[in-house]
Parts: structure tokens; C-alpha cells; sequence
């Protein structure tokens, strides 16, 4: 399951949420009448019954959910689907954040650096969060560049790395 969302706070009385897109596809996730399983998995599934644009947000209506008090009650609700109904990425160079987490990091001289913590985006570009097997309470942040990352396997569940000189001992 990979998140795709978050219900923010009520917007208005009659049971309309904000919500956090975490994204790129929000025309297709957030259409009346998809089905949205929640984390945590009591609170749905959830299932959009009207959808609208506020002042560039994202506000939804959800089937049951009538009310500001309902809306105040699944705020904070993670909105997840299937990994498999994610669409495909048509260049070999793309990844989603989620199958990049978990992966092994290793040199391209086979120094084990630790796994992917998280994938950070800033302005500057994307940057791999590793928590470093040697010292686990340092995080080694290597830009995500081909130059820097040139092989990302998910098949063996690996990413090798040519970090530049010094970058190692930060």
C-alpha cells in the first residue's frame, strides 16, 4: 500500500474535508466514486462521493461522512491504494519514493553504506536518506543524480553509489 493523501480539517457543515494530496495523479485518485482504504484501517474504506478545487485546494466529500463533527472524526486519516495500481513510469530512470525506502546502499567498490531511509526533495533536486550501518544515529545524504547514483536495481533491492571524494566522512 503506498499513502496517496491525508484528510485535513472540515471546510464548512456539511461534511467537507480538506485534503493533502501526496500525489502526482490527483484527477485520477480523487474522482467520485473511487474507493480509498485509510490507515488507520478502521476508519474506512473511504469513498469520494464529490470533489472540487477551493482557492487551489483540494476539497472533498466523502460518502457518509455528513457532517463537520464526521469530518473532525477521520481527520488526520491516511489515504492509501494498492503499490500495483500506481501507473507505470515510462523512464527507466524514474522511481517512486516507496520502492526506493528499504533498498541496501552499497559503493561501487562494495562498501556497505545502509539501507534508503527516506527520499528528502528539496528546490535543489532529490536527495537519498541512508541510515549508515556503521554509525545507524547518522544520516548520510547522498544527491540522487546519476552521476552519484549510477545503478538502482529493485529487482536485487539495491542501489549502488560513487559518492564524491569526502562526502563518506561528512
Amino acid at each position: 500500500m503506498v499513502a496517496v493523501g491525508r484528510v485535513g480539517k472540515a471546510h464548512g457543515i456539511r461534511g467537507e474535508a480538506f485534503v493533502e494530496p501526496w500525489t502526482d495523479a490527483i484527477s485520477e485518485r480523487f474522482v467520485p466514486g473511487a474507493r480509498l482504504a485509510t490507515d488507520p484501517p478502521d476508519r474506512g474504506p473511504l469513498e469520494v462521493a464529490e470533489v472540487r478545487d477551493h482557492s487551489g485546494k483540494l476539497i472533498i466529500r466523502f460518502a457518509g461522512i455528513e457532517s463537520r463533527s464526521a469530518v473532525e472524526s477521520i481527520r488526520g486519516t491516511v489515504l492509501v491504494v494498492p503499490a500495483a495500481d500506481r501507473p507505470p513510469l515510462d523512464d527507466p530512470d524514474e522511481f517512486y519514493d516507496t520502492d526506493l525506502v528499504g533498498l541496501r546502499v552499497r559503493t561501487l567498490d562494495g562498501v556497505e553504506l545502509g539501507p534508503v531511509a527516506e527520499v528528502l526533495h528539496s528546490p535543489s533536486g532529490s536527495l537519498l536518506a541512508i541510515t549508515r550501518l556503521a554509525e545507524p544515529e547518522r544520516e548520510l545524504l547522498i544527491p540522487f543524480l546519476k552521476a552519484f547514483v549510477p545503478t538502482v536495481d529493485l529487482a536485487v533491492g539495491e542501489i549502488l553509489v560513487d559518492p564524491p571524494e569526502g562526502l563518506l566522512e561528512l
